[in-house]
C-alpha cells in the first residue's frame, strides 16, 4: 500500500509541478481529469462515411450524439470531403489510431495510400470493427490500380463478399424491400435484446449468399426480399464473425435512411457498439432516436 501511496504522489506532484506551465484552460482540464479519471477512460468510436447514396454522413451523426448524450460513449464521425461524392478524401482518418471502435459506411472510394494505411493499420490491430450495408463495396479501385486490393475490403473486415458483383453479391432492384426476422437460434443474442421478431426494411435485399457469410459467423437478422426484380432467395441481413486479426465483428446490410427511423434497427444498431467494446447492452432504452433524413438515391 505504501508503495502504491507514494506512486500516486509522486503523479500527483508531476502533474501539478506541470501545471504552472499550462495556460488556464489547460490547467482547467488537468484539473477535471483528476477529479474525475473515469471521464477519460470512456470508450472512443470513429464513424467514417462516404456512401454517395443512403446519406450515411447525415444518419451517422445522429447515432454518435446519441451515444455520447444517453450511453457514456465519446464519439468522432469523419466524412468524405468536400461531400459524399468526393471518392478520393476522407480527412482525419488518424483518429483511428485513438479508436477503441471503428465504424465504417462507405461507398465506391478511391482514397489515396496515406489514408488507406491508416485503415489498414486499424484492421491489423485486432480492435472490433462494424459495417454498414455499402461497406461491402467501400471501394472501387481500377483494375491494375496498386491499391485494388481494397476492393475486396468487406470480405477481409466484415466477412461480406469482396466487392459488388463478386461471388454474386448483388441487390433485388430498387422497387424492392424486405422483411426482416429475427434467426430462432439466435432469439437470446444480446445484440438483439428489444428488436421486433419481424420488422419491415425499406433496404432491398443485398445477396450474400451462398458464400457469404463465413461459416464460422454467427447470424442474427434474415431477409427476405419483397417485390424482387428476379428470383430472390432469403440472405441474411446481420451477423456478427471474428475476421483474421481476431476482431470482433458486427455487419448489417442494412441502411437505407428509414431503416433507421425504426427503433428496433436503432436498437440493433446501439446494442451492436456495446457488445463489439464488451460493455452489457443497455438494461434501459433511453428512446427512440429522432432520425428524419432522406434517402438521397444513387447520384454517379
Amino acid at each position: 500500500m505504501k508503495t502504491k501511496r507514494r506512486a500516486f504522489l509522486q503523479q500527483t506532484s508531476g502533474l501539478l509541478g506541470l501545471a504552472g506551465l499550462l495556460s488556464l484552460a489547460e490547467n482547467e482540464a488537468l484539473a477535471n481529469r483528476l477529479k474525475s479519471p473515469a471521464k477519460a477512460e470512456k470508450p472512443y468510436i470513429v464513424f467514417v462515411a462516404g456512401d454517395h447514396e443512403y446519406s450515411g454522413e447525415q444518419t451517422l451523426p445522429l447515432i454518435a450524439a446519441e451515444l455520447e448524450k444517453n450511453y457514456g460513449f465519446r464519439t468522432k464521425v469523419i466524412k468524405s470531403s468536400p461531400n459524399q461524392n468526393a471518392e478520393k478524401n476522407i480527412p482525419g482518418l488518424e483518429a483511428l489510431r485513438e479508436a477503441d471502435l471503428a465504424v465504417f459506411f462507405l461507398r465506391w472510394r478511391q482514397l489515396p495510400p496515406d489514408q488507406l494505411q491508416y485503415i489498414d493499420e486499424y484492421l491489423k490491430s485486432g480492435k472490433p470493427v462494424m459495417g454498414f450495408r455499402t461497406s461491402t463495396h467501400a471501394f472501387n479501385f481500377p483494375k491494375g490500380d496498386p491499391s485494388e486490393e481494397w476492393n475486396a475490403f468487406g470480405e477481409r473486415a466484415f466477412g461480406s463478399p469482396p466487392g459488388w458483383g463478386k461471388a454474386g453479391h448483388t441487390h433485388y432492384g430498387h422497387e424492392s424491400t424486405t422483411d426482416v426476422t429475427i434467426i430462432p437460434e439466435a432469439a437470446k443474442n444480446p445484440i438483439l435484446t428489444g428488436v421486433a421478431p419481424s420488422f419491415h426494411a425499406s433496404s432491398w435485399l443485398y445477396r450474400v449468399r451462398p458464400d457469404y457469410p463465413p461459416k464460422d459467423a454467427t447470424l442474427l437478422l434474415m431477409g427476405k426480399s419483397v417485390n424482387p426484380d428476379k428470383p430472390a432467395i432469403d440472405n441474411p441481413v446481420a451477423w456478427t464473425w471474428k475476421n483474421k486479426a481476431n476482431a470482433k465483428v458486427f455487419f448489417t446490410t442494412l441502411g437505407h435512411p428509414e431503416d433507421f427511423q425504426q427503433e428496433s434497427v436503432q436498437r440493433l444498431t446501439i446494442n451492436a457498439i456495446h457488445w463489439l467494446l464488451g460493455k452489457p447492452v443497455p438494461k434501459k432504452w433511453k428512446g427512440t432516436i429522432a432520425i428524419n433524413v432522406p434517402y438521397r438515391g444513387i447520384v454517379k
